[in-house]
């Protein structure tokens, strides 16, 4: 698809504006619906000796810690086959960690309480531990905080999280990330570091306009927590996958559950949430889920409005660059807002489940009015002039006249029917949700 020349034109603008005034040598900005880049601009150079070459498509950037989602897709892969539980203790399964209750859902929500980075000055040498130093510098780490209290970010949590993948799948977490993620999803251009054609990272002193040219980091052990490098192509692919991910990869279920907030980021505003492994952030009515990522003259992000399916990247070649989440979140809201994604037409059901005729309509409970209906067989309940964005809740039966609450208002809960004797007509007169009375008439608890 291609957006309007009005559209275009706006995400130009807002492109070129940040380069300008962040003094950014060179940018790649996207606009991605289904996998592919909708709206796309270079602006700039990807390498100071040629001023006249931008940033292209296929160009790698270093991600940095968006490569934290893909190990969080991993460990929810290994958790849905059977081989963790996410409130299992890390030493279960790393039987040398000596930090005692660190669990495997803390790490992946940063709210372990571990240090934020490896022992050591990896950012002055910029030589990150291997293997067995991570494990060793892992118990020799502190714990900063206590676990659950508050949101601390922890490079070093996702590190130990990578080491995990690779115990339990028998090969490094690279030989996973290959063959669980990259190869089935199609991204040929997302590597450990750089391979193939890249951008060049840099270094712009606040005050002259000399780009000084940035190191790139050994990895080794850290890589599953920042050692990715992708090109743009490659992250609308990632963007359809946290939209829509196909059940042979991640059972959809498991994406929803993956972005259910473990704790708020922003305590002041409530603007920004992590779940397991993504950030979760609202601009307006909408929310995005994904990832920043900063690496030494390497500077993203990417984020998807799961809702719409789209999103938007922002990746750029300085340390010091704009906010990258609010630069894709003004990129997907302005493609949003002037050309929406098309919504699927309605589509007609087949057929009303007969045990489910006697519960369609408006019923009240705690004196407020909820209507049920039946939605290509499946029911649901909203309350009565609850506003769009609100989803109902489904129910999916378990038994005769019993039905359980998947999604929405009382997830988990059950709603049980009760019906005339069958000598009359067998016709529902009463429900209890979540073990609340629900009647076709409003009326006082005891009644």
């Amino acid at each position: 698809m291609s957006f309007r020349p009005d559209t275009t034109a706006a995400l130009d603008r807002i492109a070129r504006d940040r380069q300008r005034k962040h003094r950014v040598p060179g940018l790649y900005a996207g606009v991605l619906r289904g996998g592919e880049i909708a709206w796309g601009l270079g602006v700039g150079a990807a390498d100071v000796d040629d001023l006249d070459t931008a940033p292209g498509p296929d160009d790698q950037f270093l991600i940095a810690s968006n490569s934290k989602t893909f190990t969080a897709v991993l460990v929810l892969q290994l958790r849905d086959e059977g081989r963790l539980a996410l409130d299992d203790p890390l030493d279960k399964h790393l039987p040398s960690v000596t930090h005692p209750g660190v669990t495997i859902r803390s790490l992946l929500s940063h709210v372990s309480g571990m240090q934020r980075e490896p022992v050591g000055d990896v950012w002055d040498t910029l030589v990150n531990p291997d293997r067995d130093e991570l494990l060793d510098g892992f118990n020799e780490a502190a714990r900063v905080d206590t676990p659950h209290h508050v949101f601390h970010y922890s490079n070093l949590a996702f590190a130990v999280l990578g080491e995990l993948v690779a115990q339990l799948d028998g090969r490094t977490w690279e030989q996973s990330l290959r063959a669980r993620l990259l190869d089935p999803l199609g991204m040929r251009r997302t590597s450990v570091g750089f391979d193939g054609r890249h951008v060049h990272g840099y270094f712009v002193p606040p005050y002259n306009d000399v780009p000084i040219s940035e190191p790139v980091p050994q990895f080794n052990a850290m890589a599953p927590c920042g050692g990715l490098a992708s090109t743009a192509e490659d992250l609308a692919r990632w963007s359809a996958f946290v939209a829509d991910p196909p059940a042979e990869v991640l059972a959809p279920d498991t994406l929803e559950e993956m972005l259910q907030p473990q704790i708020l980021t922003d305590t002041v505003r409530w603007g920004g949430s992590i779940g397991l492994g993504f950030m979760v952030l609202r601009s307006g009515e909408r929310l995005y889920a994904g990832h920043t990522g900063g690496m030494p003259g390497h500077i993203s992000g990417l984020f998807t409005e799961r809702a719409t399916g789209t999103g938007a990247l922002a990746l750029m070649n300085s340390s010091a660059a704009p906010d990258p989440a609010a630069f894709a979140m003004e990129l997907a809201d302005t493609a949003s807002d002037r050309e929406p994604a098309p919504e699927p037409a309605w589509r007609p059901g087949t057929a009303v489940p007969p045990a489910l005729v006697g519960v369609l309509g408006l019923w009240f409970s705690e004196g407020r009015p909820f209507v049920f209906s039946v939605r290509e067989g499946v029911l649901e309940a909203r309350a009565d002039g609850a506003p769009d964005w609100q989803p109902p809740a489904v129910f999916e039966r378990v038994g005769e006249d019993v039905y359980r609450t998947v999604s929405g208002r009382e997830r988990g809960e059950l709603l049980q029917l009760t019906r005339d004797a069958p000598a009359q007509d067998g016709r529902v007169t009463r429900m209890r949700w979540a073990t609340y009375p629900v009647t076709r008439e409003p009326l006082a608890f005891g009644q």
